[in-house]
């Protein structure tokens, strides 16, 4: 099969599309034909050497998240057959034109959606509920602040906290604020030109948000805690800002009765990231269509693309996900 694959760690030519061999089915795999594969950050970080040589449990080959149509099922897999058109998270080598995935993992595609729009739910829907709702315990009439709202995390995030009933507060730059206002934000932050506190503390009368999804880290760090209400909650997804210097208040963490948490999907433990999957799965997969969630599509590559792919969502170029077709 054709996979994409490089020899070296660096920049994004150094993918190249070569032919490896198909991998081998296990007892709790599906073997899919891979029609269409979401381009995470992950990504970029296993180009560049972030994670050495990983095998992530299903392919040392890159990429997390497929659709596609299943061509084989293992001897200990229920509930799927050949045939059926499936999308999930997969432990790396969604790059490629033949993947596996652990059954409990995968997901039925609803039908009014097609492969490119179901390859870009899984890796961004899964994690923003599991920041939401798992750990931010996100309810109905409360307020959220959701930094990079029109990022694939970000845009899930703001569509699901609006379906729940919440206030949503997002951080976007100017051009995507149309954007994000579609998918259900209540207000939007230029973070360019504004300084987020400033503009929660207007909007809230001093009080603070009940939640704040973070991906930028240290530079916000300080600001989100003083940004939360008594009781608030702080989900940190990731840390595109960097770790250093990140202040703490650590009597207003103390006196506001404050949590913050951490969540990075990939370092689960395989059992974890299943019940991961089912919470999402369980709650909005029947939400998907056409007057329902929608993921955001920036753009589609050929899987031959692969590397001009990566070199938009580095140029921080796309809005919503990034997807290949295989």
């Amino acid at each position: 099969m054709k996979a994409i694959t490089f020899d070296q760690f660096g920049p994004a030519e150094v993918l190249t599309l070569t032919e490896v061999a198909e991998p081998v089915l296990r007892p709790q795999d599906l073997l899919v034909r891979t029609r269409a594969a979401g381009v995470n950050r992950a990504d970029l970080t296993h180009r560049r050497g972030g994670y050495g040589r990983p095998d992530f449990g299903d392919s040392t080959l890159m990429g997390l998240e497929i659709a596609g149509d299943v061509i084989a099922v293992g001897a200990e897999v229920s509930g799927y057959k050949v045939g059926d058109r499936v999308m999930g998270i997969v432990g790396g080598g969604a790059y490629a034109e033949v993947a596996r995935i652990d059954y409990r993992m995968a997901m039925p595609i609803p039908g009014s959606l097609n492969y490119v729009q179901a390859a870009a739910i899984t890796e961004v829907f899964v994690t923003a509920n599991e920041a939401l709702v798992n750990l931010g315990k996100l309810q109905a009439g409360e307020t959220v602040l959701i930094h990079a709202g029109a990022g694939g995390v970000g845009g899930a995030a703001v569509q699901l906290a609006h379906a729940i009933g919440a206030t949503v507060i997002t951080t976007a730059q100017a051009s995507a604020h149309q954007l994000v206002r579609r998918m259900g934000a209540d207000y939007v932050i230029d973070y360019v030109h504004e300084d987020f506190a400033t503009v929660v503390d207007s909007l809230t009368e001093k009080r603070g948000v009940d939640l704040i999804l973070d991906f930028i880290g240290a530079p916000y760090f300080e600001r989100n805690v003083n940004a939360l209400n008594f009781g608030g909650r702080l989900v940190q997804i990731g840390i595109m800002g960097g770790i250093e210097n990140a202040k703490i208040p650590l009597d207003r963490l103390l006196y506001r009765h404050l949590q913050i948490f951490g969540t990075v999907m990939k370092s689960r433990s395989q059992e974890v990231k299943h019940a991961m999957s089912q919470r999402f799965r369980e709650r909005w997969l029947s939400e998907f269509g056409k007057e329902g969630l929608a993921p955001i599509i920036d753009s589609v590559y050929p899987l031959a693309e692969a590397a001009a792919a990566h070199q938009r969502m580095e140029e921080g170029l796309n809005v919503g996900k990034i997807v290949l077709t295989a």
